[in-house]
């Protein structure tokens, strides 16, 4: 019981004390999602939209612009306010005095965030429900560009599913001019090795398949 106190003393102690009851919150609502079978839907790549009318102007495209683009959001806050209480709970052990407890703060934010943010890529593709040949299944149909691309930059694009739903995938044009965020682009091939998405303007007057 004695270190189990000490853990729990640590836990209730600046800075620690700052994440330790979000991520109660967080482990409470997997804990619940996971009983009432919401997680897969939560996990289904495509949340990141919240029902698809997310603003690009919004936290969602603010994530997008930091590169955490196609994470559900969900995903991403739990894993902040997870690593950055590891980090806290670490600093509380390790340090004493405010200022120093304070930097372990600070610390624990930044990693919080570095963190997820490097995890980002392998997590869109690990998330992703659907098979290479359902992604290809998209190829013919127009996405709304959420984040705009051009040649030798990776955007983003909302695009209906065949169940209704909606995703929000990695695209890329090989256009002369960028495809603006709004605007809409017709999606004529997938590359399955890198994941990604080849789009045209959808008002492109050639057909990019020829």
């Amino acid at each position: 019981m004695g270190h189990m106190g000490e853990f729990f003393t640590a836990a209730l102690t600046y800075p620690a004390v700052i994440f330790t009851f979000p991520l109660l919150v967080v482990v409470a609502y997997w804990l619940i999602a996971a009983v009432t079978g919401l997680a897969g839907d939560l996990l289904d790549g495509g949340d990141t939209a919240e029902g698809g009318s997310a603003d690009t102007g919004g936290f969602t495209g603010a994530l997008s612009a930091l590169g955490l683009g196609g994470v559900p959001v969900t995903v991403v806050l739990s894993l902040v306010v997870a690593v950055s209480w590891f980090t806290a709970l670490v600093g509380t052990v390790l340090l004493d005095g405010v200022l120093l407890r304070t930097v372990a703060l600070a610390v624990a934010l930044y990693t919080g965030w570095q963190a997820t943010w490097l995890l980002a890529r392998p997590l869109r593709r690990a998330l992703r429900t659907t098979s290479a040949s359902r992604n290809a299944d998209l190829v013919g149909q127009v996405c709304e560009v959420r984040v705009g691309c051009a040649p030798g930059r990776f955007g983003q694009g909302l695009v209906a599913l065949p169940d209704g739903g909606t995703a929000l995938i990695d695209i890329r044009s090989e256009e002369p001019e960028p495809v603006p965020a709004g605007s809409h682009a017709l999606i004529y091939d997938y590359d399955a090795a890198e994941d990604f998405y080849r789009v045209a303007p959808a008002g492109a007057a050639a057909d990019p398949l020829g």
